[in-house]
């Protein structure tokens, strides 16, 4: 029997993900908006978040929690981190018993710390969850470029399964069982993206941004080890494959965040005209107060938190960093 997919949240990543997945397996998309699911299903477009790019016909679209849930033999959560807790809450109402469920969301949830994994089973804690995470960019994959990803998932078997429905040509899909390591790493990355942008709207060179990118691989992978991932996963496709694509694409909303800070703007500027969510602005504080309860120094983060959130400037957090007096490569900073 053909298992059936549905994806929650209709942005530009969520979107994508319905549209590989209905290659392999009837598939419909939760749309908060009814208009935005009638132009996928009567135009095949989402020009809100995919401007230009052409949707399988074969995917269909609901606004209807209810159809949505209640028909998944596979739930997909296409939502931000600050919202999955309440969606969940909305989902339980009408979820099938058993019924997995996968986060795309890279972040944190703020005041728990918990991963989206850990908050999908405090909602619905008789059903399986894993996530998907990687260096994948929605209107990359959509234009037909390949690219490779993560499905993170304890149980063998689960993670089999899943890999199938998401694999799709040269979208190409690995497993990892290292949940924690995979869904730190991916949210950690995009504070780091944002101190890479706040870099490149100051221009200060290329140099400057590779070192920023490795220390900040460092200053993820000791909090990642320090919350339970195991070091390995760090330097794979969850870690820095996904690493230098936030870091560097153009298509970045974390680095668009920190280029717009480099420039001077203001983070409540910056995202008053964006239609979609930079984790990595949340993600921040979150990991400041873990810094904090795993007694580490994250200084990279430490100066993006100074801009994001202490009235500091990009300048004020690049001289603090250029500032610092380096020790062993390997040591702590």
């Amino acid at each position: 029997m053909q298992l059936r997919v549905t994806v929650l949240g209709a942005g530009s990543f969520g979107t994508t993900m319905a549209h590989l997945i209905t290659q392999n397996a009837p598939t419909l998309l939760w749309c908060r908006r009814a208009e935005l699911a009638e132009e996928i299903n009567r135009e095949h477009r989402n020009e809100t978040y995919l401007p230009g790019a052409e949707i399988s016909s074969s995917l269909r679209a609901t606004a209807s929690l209810e159809e949505a849930v209640g028909e998944a033999d596979v739930l997909v959560m296409g939502i931000p981190s600050h919202g999955m807790r309440a969606s969940l809450e909305e989902v339980a109402k009408f979820i099938r018993p058993w019924v997995p469920v996968v986060s795309l969301a890279k972040g944190l949830e703020p005041g728990s710390h918990l991963r989206m994994t850990q908050v999908i089973r405090e909602v619905l804690p008789d059903h399986r969850a894993g996530a998907l995470t990687g260096p994948n960019l929605a209107r990359e994959i959509m234009a037909g470029f390949a690219a490779a990803s993560v499905i993170a998932v304890e149980d063998p078997e689960l993670a089999k399964q899943l890999q199938a429905l998401f694999h799709c040509g040269v979208f190409r899909v690995y497993t990892n069982h290292d949940v924690i390591g995979c869904e730190v790493a991916g949210a950690l990355k995009n504070v780091i993206a944002i101190a890479t942008g706040m870099g490149d709207g100051l221009g200060v060179g290329d140099n400057t941004r590779s070192a920023v990118i490795t220390r900040g691989l460092a200053e993820l992978t000791r909090l990642g080890v320090a919350m339970g991932g195991e070091p390995a996963t760090f330097a794979g496709l969850a870690g820095i494959g996904d690493l230098v694509a936030t870091c560097t694409s153009a298509q970045s909303r974390n680095r668009h965040v920190g280029e717009e800070l480099g420039r001077g703007r203001t983070i409540d500027e910056i995202s008053a005209e964006m239609n979609q969510v930079a984790e990595g602005v949340k993600t921040t504080a979150v990991a400041m107060e873990l810094a904090d309860q795993f007694d580490m120094n994250l200084p990279i983060a430490r100066e993006v938190h100074g801009v994001l959130y202490e009235g500091r400037t990009a300048e004020d957090a690049y001289a603090g960093l250029t500032r610092r007096a380096p020790g062993a490569e390997r040591d702590p900073d």
